[in-house]
């Protein structure tokens, strides 16, 4: 006779410790790098402030190397508010329920992932198009871009 398959476990308070442990210590290292870039942003940019002459080359590099880091301390941030958000769901007993199917997410993908928001499945889901997490603007109807008086100057 098959086995059932075990329904998924809620998180025990150990294990939901272990997990803010975790996010801690991932947070207290994106901070260290987001500082350490903003450091070394400043630093770089007061050494350009000589009146050394500057290759045409150079200043494209320079601008490269700039945007790159930009993005990658914004993608450090979003990195860091998406850990917040998991703070907050441990607060208000939703950590480790998927936000969109409301099953609990895997301790395995918890353990890879521990800000995760969502279960492997729906991830995939999302990832591939399949389903939209639900936007707050739409509930405005801003998704078409047009307001309310654009629409009636056009019938008049």
């Amino acid at each position: 006779m098959a086995e059932k398959p075990k329904k998924k476990e809620r998180l025990t308070a150990a294990e939901i410790k272990k997990f803010r442990l975790m996010l801690v210590s991932k947070r207290n290292i994106l901070l260290g790098n987001v500082s350490s870039m903003e450091n070394d942003a400043l630093r770089e940019q007061r050494s350009n402030l000589s009146n050394t002459p500057i290759h045409m080359a150079d200043l494209g590099t320079d601008s490269f190397e700039q945007e790159f880091t930009l993005e990658l301390m914004d993608s450090e941030r979003k990195l860091i508010s998406e850990i917040d958000d998991a703070f907050k769901r441990i607060e208000n007993g939703t950590y480790g329920t998927c936000e969109i199917g409301g099953e609990p997410i895997s301790k395995q993908r918890l353990n890879a992932i521990p800000w995760a928001r969502c279960c492997i499945k729906c991830a995939s889901l999302l990832e591939k198009g399949i389903i939209q997490k639900e936007n707050p603007l739409n509930k405005y109807n801003y998704a078409d871009g047009i307001d309310d008086e654009e629409s009636n100057s056009d019938d008049q």
